[in-house]
Parts: structure tokens; C-alpha cells; sequence
């Protein structure tokens, strides 16, 4: 059975509101998400964003909810038309206060309800598993490099 959500937890050594900077504008999303540049249009549920890869190209996204600077969500595909929820994934992102530090949870749900065949879903969870676990540890080390 295809998985219905991703689901990872990490605690980043910098302060909620870097963590927030760092997932929700442009030039850090482009720092750690994607390896050709991210873009956003205005942090607003129903704006537009973009994140390219080299090798996978374009993936557009439509922001669902803004609750700063503690939950930030998008719905996004691979390469297709503008996502809906009935042709993508919906990726949520919590950040809580930890310590000195943030704990970011990360939950990328909806791939039982994408309209392609169980063997694309199933390839899309495994590749997206794979990517989070990346890109996290992408933010991560982003993240606490950052000095504002």
C-alpha cells in the first residue's frame, strides 16, 4: 500500500525566526531547496512559488497557509500544471521553539489521492523520502551558518 504522508522531524541550532527567513523567502529557499534557484511571487495563501533543480527542472507551488513564524504550507508538482488539490501533494512545515534552537517538522501528505497510476505513487514517495531526508540536512547546515 502507497504511503499516504512523509513525515521528519529535526532540531536546527538557530532561532525560530532564522528557520522561518530560511523556509519562506526566495534567496534562502534557494539556498538549500533546489540547486538552480527558488522564486516567490508574495507570502500569502494563493501565491506562487517555483523551485528549479538541474536535473529535475521546474516544480511550481501554491502557498496554502501563512501563520508566522510557526507553520508555512504549499501544494506543488513535478514539473505539471499549477497545483490544485487534486493533482498535488500538500507540504507542511511546523517550527516550534527548542531550546536555543527550533524543532522543524516537516509532513509532505496526498500521494494516494495523485491522479496517476499506484507505481508513479509509489516511485514519488521513494523519491521524495529520499529528498526530504537531503534537502532537510540541506536546510539544517543552511540554517546555522546564517549569522541574521
Amino acid at each position: 500500500m502507497i504511503p499516504e504522508k512523509i513525515e521528519r522531524e529535526i532540531v536546527i541550532a538557530a532561532p525560530v525566526e532564522r528557520v522561518w527567513a530560511v523556509i519562506t523567502e526566495a534567496e534562502h529557499i534557494a539556498g538549500w531547496f533546489g540547486d538552480a534557484g527558488a522564486e516567490l511571487d508574495e507570502l500569502r495563501p494563493g501565491g506562487k512559488m517555483i523551485m528549479t533543480w538541474k536535473e529535475y527542472g521546474r516544480a511550481p507551488a501554491v502557498i496554502e497557509k501563512v501563520d508566522p513564524p510557526h507553520f508555512f504550507s504549499w501544494r506543488w508538482t513535478s514539473g505539471g500544471p499549477e497545483p490544485t488539490a487534486d493533482n498535488s501533494t500538500l507540504v507542511e512545515f511546523g517550527l516550534s521553539p527548542e531550546g536555543d534552537g527550533t524543532r522543524l517538522r516537516v509532513v509532505e501528505s496526498g500521494f494516494r489521492d495523485l491522479p496517476v497510476s499506484e507505481e508513479d505513487q509509489a516511485s514519488r514517495v521513494a523519491g521524495n523520502t529520499e529528498g526530504w531526508f537531503l534537502e532537510l540536512n540541506e536546510l539544517q547546515a543552511y540554517a546555522e551558518q546564517l549569522t541574521h
